[in-house]
């Protein structure tokens, strides 16, 4: 089992092994849609930098259901008119990210139900499970996300998907305050740049529990299959 420590990987011990155990652990995929991945000039909420990562995250989905791990999506969606968000007290994402990144135009269509924004890119099988209704920035509000792992018995969960300094740390955030293992895919997340991407990670593997790749968790799952 290896992860990275101050930003170079090293072997774990014992004491980790929960966190690679493939019969208690769920990945969960955070905001692959075309709200964010789409390269259209009218992309709500761009996440450039997460086009590059669908391959190598649908290939590390296929790994997780061939070890018997389940997948799930998660997508924010707001109910159209904006009520949710955008006509009422506006996240505060809305006013402060256009600051950093520049004007983002078509802003108010992000995530809007019935709209092609919603499609997912990533491949999304039968057996995969679905969460809809994130409207802020952790996966689990307001949604039913802790309630369905709890129901799966998950003890682990292993997050890709945008933005890693975003959505990816709130919710590495409140899986730990619920007191689940927290993994996260440093090869399967992509920020807003590569500092504050860089410094996500930093800050879950300080805080909050282990940044592996791909070929780091998969490898620890294959020594605890039968």
């Amino acid at each position: 089992m290896r992860s990275y420590i101050n930003g170079r990987p090293q072997e774990l011990g014992a004491a980790f092994a929960p966190f690679f155990d493939p019969a208690t652990t769920v990945v969960v995929s955070i905001d692959l849609h075309r709200g964010h991945l789409d390269d259209d000039p009218a992309c709500p909420c761009p996440a450039p930098r997460a086009r590059a990562i669908v391959p190598a995250v649908d290939a590390f989905h296929r790994t997780a259901r061939a070890a018997g791990i389940r997948v799930i999506h998660v997508r924010s969606r707001l109910r159209a008119g904006g009520v949710d968000d955008v006509n009422g007290l506006k996240a505060a994402w809305r006013l402060v990210f256009p600051l950093h990144v520049g004007d983002i135009p078509n802003a108010d269509e992000h995530a809007i139900e019935g709209t092609r924004w919603n499609d997912f890119v990533t491949e999304v099988e039968d057996r995969d499970l679905i969460v809809e209704g994130k409207k802020r920035l952790s996966a689990f509000h307001p949604t039913d996300l802790d309630f369905l792992l709890r129901n799966l018995g998950t003890r682990t969960i292993v997050f890709d998907g945008c933005l890693a300094d975003c959505c990816i740390l709130n919710s590495a955030f409140d899986a730990s305050n619920l007191g689940y293992h927290v993994v996260v895919a440093a090869d399967l997340v992509a920020g807003t740049d590569a500092a504050l991407e860089a410094s996500a990670l930093r800050i879950v593997a300080t805080h909050l529990g282990l940044v592996s790749d791909a070929a780091m968790i998969t490898q620890a799952w294959r020594c605890r299959l039968p």
